[in-house]
């Protein structure tokens, strides 16, 4: 059975990781609705967190009966945070134990500042199902963060249907068999997904990309990385014209 398992990593995301996990239910719900016969998991990777990001995840699981028929599994790096690019490393070891062919098992990716589109899931099934190795998505800033002058810039360099120009980890798609053909993500602060589909693509993967259904992740200016999407929307549209 083709298998998709989403993971998410999370630095102190107490405001936020309650919409991720709420979205993520709503996809995984219409995935067994949608494509029954594919199989799916979800982990959150708790990555040094010192707020309550621990508690309010485990208040959702046991809240959300979506998380009765698919476990939501937790794996916490310890006291002190280990980056992005090794929590991402850390949450596909944990669903790699899942025994299964590499060619029919993927691993789809966001960030606990998100929340996906309801048929995200579905899309990244359909991926996997027609053969693709990599699937990179687009990402929008949530509106109610943005000064309306940023987000008009924003809306300006975005116009529906335009080609994507960056790889972002809060959607973005690998085949298992190329994930560990790439080399996996870099135990990195930053830029472990452009790192990866950078060696995907020049390792003759099938690399997709699609603007259809884009992950809506948090439009703060100051981020969990130095260089991330939070830097990039303060660079380019913040602090723009």
């Amino acid at each position: 059975m083709p298998r998709v398992d989403v993971v998410v990593p999370a630095h102190d995301e107490v405001d936020t990781v309650v919409a991720c996990v709420d979205a993520l239910a709503a996809a995984v719900r219409t995935l067994r609705r949608e494509r029954p016969g594919v199989d799916v998991g979800v982990t959150v990777v708790l990555d040094g967190c010192t707020d309550r990001t621990a508690e309010v995840v485990a208040d959702r699981i046991a809240d959300d009966d979506t998380w009765r028929r698919t476990p939501l599994d937790v794996v916490d790096t310890g006291p002190r945070p280990v980056g992005v690019g090794r929590a991402r490393s850390l949450g596909v070891a944990h669903v790699l134990r899942t025994v299964g062919p590499p060619e029919s098992h993927w691993t789809a990716h966001t960030d606990a500042d998100s929340r996906v589109h309801g048929s995200w899931l579905v899309q990244q099934a359909d991926a996997l199902a027609a053969g693709a190795h990599v699937l990179v998505g687009a990402v929008e800033p949530e509106p109610d963060d943005l000064d309306p002058d940023v987000l008009c810039r924003w809306r300006v360099a975005h116009p529906p249907g335009a080609t994507l120009g960056h790889v972002h980890g809060a959607n973005l798609g690998v085949r298992v068999d190329a994930y560990l053909g790439s080399g996996g993500f870099d135990p990195v602060p930053e830029h472990e997904d452009v790192r990866l589909v950078t060696r995907a693509r020049a390792l003759g993967f099938d690399v997709r990309a699609t603007t259809a259904f884009p992950v809506v992740t948090s439009g703060r200016f100051v981020g969990r990385t130095p260089g991330g999407y939070a830097e990039h929307l303060r660079v380019t549209y913040g602090d723009a014209g």
